[in-house]
């Protein structure tokens, strides 16, 4: 059997594993995958994952580095961004996330990631692009759109922020948030 075999076996198994939250096995193929090919990102962000489910954040970070050194991806650049966050490196996450956004500016991990750390930064306003352009990609996804809306009203643009928040209540009528920010402009 061909190692580029052995790898797509091994890799699909330890997803497999790891979607059914059986966290030792999964680790057991990713490494086997790792191991029978060396150039592929996707197991080392499978044991990523697996280490930011057990709460060893270091050993995810060098983890998502090495997917990342690999092949650049916005999944590995979300990865960082959240690790970053964790450990209270904001500036660095905010930087990834809009790296992770510019490859792909549907990643809602890195979407959700650069709202929360432009809000604690003090820098909303650079939230407002990445949100709208994922709303020209997928119009109809509520929560992105609220948070446009909250940083909108963050950013004193409030007038803006209530035609998005009527949008959501007119498309998504159950989507309470909405209405509650709406009822507080």
């Amino acid at each position: 059997m061909s190692s580029h075999l052995d790898y797509e076996i091994n890799k699909e198994l330890g997803e497999c594993y790891l979607f059914m939250g059986e966290l030792d096995k999964a680790e057991n193929y990713y490494l086997k995958a790792a191991s029978s090919n060396g150039i592929h990102p996707d197991p080392y962000l499978g044991l990523a994952t697996i280490a930011v489910q057990r709460g060893d954040f270091g050993q995810a970070l060098s983890l998502y580095e090495k997917a990342e050194h690999i092949a650049s991806s916005d999944k590995s650049l979300a990865g960082i961004g959240l690790i970053a966050m964790e450990q209270g490196n904001t500036e660095r996450a905010f930087d990834v996330y809009q790296k992770a956004l510019s490859m792909n500016p549907e990643n809602l991990i890195a979407l959700f990631g650069l709202v929360q750390t432009s809000h604690v930064l003090g820098r909303t306003s650079e939230a407002i692009i990445p949100l709208s352009i994922y709303l020209e990609l997928d119009p109809h996804k509520s929560d992105v759109r609220y948070a446009l809306g909250g940083c909108l009203v963050a950013c004193d643009r409030a007038e803006e922020a209530k035609a998005h928040l009527e949008q959501i209540i007119a498309t998504d009528p159950g989507y309470a948030p909405a209405t509650e920010l709406l009822n507080q402009l």
